[in-house]
Formats: C-alpha cells, structure tokens, sequence
C-alpha cells in the first residue's frame, strides 16, 4: 500500500477501542487493501468495481466506543466477502467507499444485473410452477 496514493486508510481497533492490532485497511480511488500479519505480512486488495455491496453493524459496545464494521461482499476471487472491522466513523467510510465504488463503474463501465425469482424447485420447475425444458 503506498501512502501518497490512499484516500482513506486505518489501523483495525481492538475490543478496547485502541489501534493495537495488525491489520491495517487502505483506501484508492480504485481499491481497497486489507494488510495483516506481524512476521508473515499477508496483503489483499479489491478492486473496487467488484464490490457489490457494503453492510454496516455496530453493536452496542462500538458504539460506545464510536466504532463499527463494514461488511463488503464482492465478486473477488481471494478476498470474497470480508469485514473492515472496529473501524472510527465507519458510516462516513462506508459512503465513501460506496461512492468511490459507483464511480469507478460508471468509469469501467460495468454494470451489475440483479436477477429476482427465476429460481428452481427441487422438482426442476421454476417458480411459477412451469417446466421450462422444451425437450420434454
């Protein structure tokens, strides 16, 4: 992660609130990192145009310490669905991300597709109770 080129970057907290963890969160213009680890240091990125959707949670005892986690569920191959945990204004990071991330797809052009019903039964029908094979 190179310091000139981050928007927005941040220690993970630990359950007292403070920075003693060794995960650090980073924020570009077009990804967001995750690095961790102490002797191994393991370092992720996203691209932000595969983030499909942002979560937040804070349970009571982060909102006692001003704290919150972000859920992030891409279409990322290594880092999936994962958390951006104990972090300071985590609703201002979050919008920014997700602007950040419509901003990027309108750049790359992607667009996602929502697909509502269509789904199968187990007998094969779909869910208008249609069988659609037309080999039948």
């Amino acid at each position: 992660m190179k310091r000139e080129n981050m928007i927005w970057s941040e220690r993970k907290r630990n359950a007292l609130g403070l920075p003693w963890t060794f995960t650090v969160y980073g924020l570009a213009e077009d990804r967001l990192f995750v690095k961790s680890g102490v002797l191994t240091v393991h370092e992720d990125e996203v691209r932000l145009y595969r983030i499909l959707d942002l979560t937040l949670s804070r349970s009571l005892w982060q909102r006692m310490l001003g704290l919150g986690t972000i859920h992030v569920v891409s279409s990322d191959k290594t880092l999936k669905n994962f958390d951006i945990t104990n972090i300071r204004r985590s609703a201002d990071v979050m919008e920014q991300i997700s602007e950040l991330v419509e901003k990027e797809r309108d750049r790359k052009r992607v667009a996602s597709r929502e697909f509502m019903g269509g789904g199968y039964d187990d007998d094969g029908q779909d869910d208008d109770g249609y069988d659609d094979d037309l080999n039948q």
